[in-house]
């Protein structure tokens, strides 16, 4: 399971691509297992998830208590509003 540290008290918000000076404008306002984050308008789910540092190929997406099909990550946008989480799984014996 994908585990994220929380943010500092009183630190700025953090987003996927951290805070290059990302306008409102420029983003949408979305949720990932729970943290609050921005991402530039028009990113792929498969982009949000390589962002957050993940191979697409190797986790599970539920947007808004959807799965989503691992072929069409690609195709996906993100949404202003939308609500993801996240499993990543990892190998081992």
């Amino acid at each position: 399971m994908l585990y994220v540290h929380p943010e500092p008290l009183g630190a700025p918000p953090r987003t996927a691509y951290g805070d290059r000076g990302m306008s409102l404008e420029q983003s949408v306002s979305i949720r990932v297992n729970g943290e609050h984050r921005r991402v530039p308008r028009g990113t792929s789910v498969a982009e949000m998830v390589d962002l957050l540092g993940l191979d697409f190929r190797r986790v599970a997406v539920e947007r808004n208590f959807a799965v989503i099909p691992r072929s069409t990550l690609g195709q996906v946008r993100v949404e202003d509003g939308d609500d993801f989480e996240i499993v990543h799984f990892v190998g081992g014996g």
